[in-house]
């Protein structure tokens, strides 16, 4: 086994690592708690941009898992901290849901259709024609184009779904510009995340069940990576890339 003794904080994805198809994995609620009782520090993180944490916890708490909201980090609340980093008390136009408004509203920023600073993509269930219009206008007017993640696609009941990277695609291709993605796999969101928990990238682990977001964008930001079976990875997946985690293992119930 690899030595995690200097492992004092984490972060970890929610899909495939904590939770699938509305329930708890197994192993997930045991681990959650145990890192409550011990006091360490925990994110968990997604790049689902449409609830707010308080809506995650919830939905999490009626699946078997009592995860706190402020123990919920979302690409819809990283994409906030950029945008405020470098702009504060701004202005954006915005395609999203709750998840995103709400973490707009809550940096100060205005929204609106009259120039301005940003125009700001996540994922949504109710595009319209006419925002996508407003918002090929808008970048070409100079508004800056902020995507929360780079999903293409997303699950469904039904099947897979369009998602933020297939409509950034179109508004792209209609306005030749592409939009700076915060989410996963840009380190950026981790390293957002380890400051609002307090932690440094040495003493960190990222746990996650995709090598092309997960563990690609915890290795760049230095942290010490697993990858759990539970999600879309196997062997096969695996070897289709040139870099590893520093951990494979199951499940997250081999942390308990």
């Amino acid at each position: 086994m690899t030595d995690r003794s200097h492992i004092l904080s984490w972060l970890t994805d929610m899909d495939g690592v904590l939770w699938h198809e509305g329930r708890a994995i197994p192993g997930a609620p045991e681990l959650i708690q145990k890192w409550t009782q011990e006091g360490t520090p925990f994110l968990v993180l997604t790049n689902n941009s449409i609830y707010t944490p308080r809506d995650l916890a919830a939905r999490l708490q009626a699946g078997g898992l009592d995860v706190p909201e402020e123990r919920i980090y979302t690409s819809a609340l990283a994409t906030a901290d950029f945008i405020k980093s470098q702009k504060p008390n701004g202005s954006a136009f915005v395609i999203g849901e709750s998840g995103l408004t709400t973490a707009m509203h809550e940096i100060g920023y205005v929204m609106t259709e009259v120039n301005p600073d940003y125009m700001v993509l996540g994922e949504t269930r109710n595009l319209s024609f006419d925002s996508l219009t407003k918002a090929v206008r808008l970048i070409n007017k100079g508004a800056r184009f902020i995507a929360t993640n780079p999903d293409v696609t997303g699950p469904s009941a039904d099947g897979p779904i369009p998602a933020t990277g297939s409509v950034a695609a179109l508004i792209t291709a209609a306005t030749g510009k592409a939009p700076y993605i915060v989410g996963k796999p840009n380190p950026m969101m981790f390293r957002s995340a380890m400051r609002k928990i307090d932690a440094h990238s040495k003493s960190t682990g990222m746990i996650g069940d995709r090598m092309d977001t997960d563990v690609v964008a915890g290795i760049e930001a230095g942290l010490y990576t697993i990858l759990v079976r539970t999600g879309i990875s196997d062997d096969a997946e695996i070897a289709k890339y040139p870099f590893r985690p520093t951990e494979i293992m199951d499940s997250v119930a081999n942390l308990i």
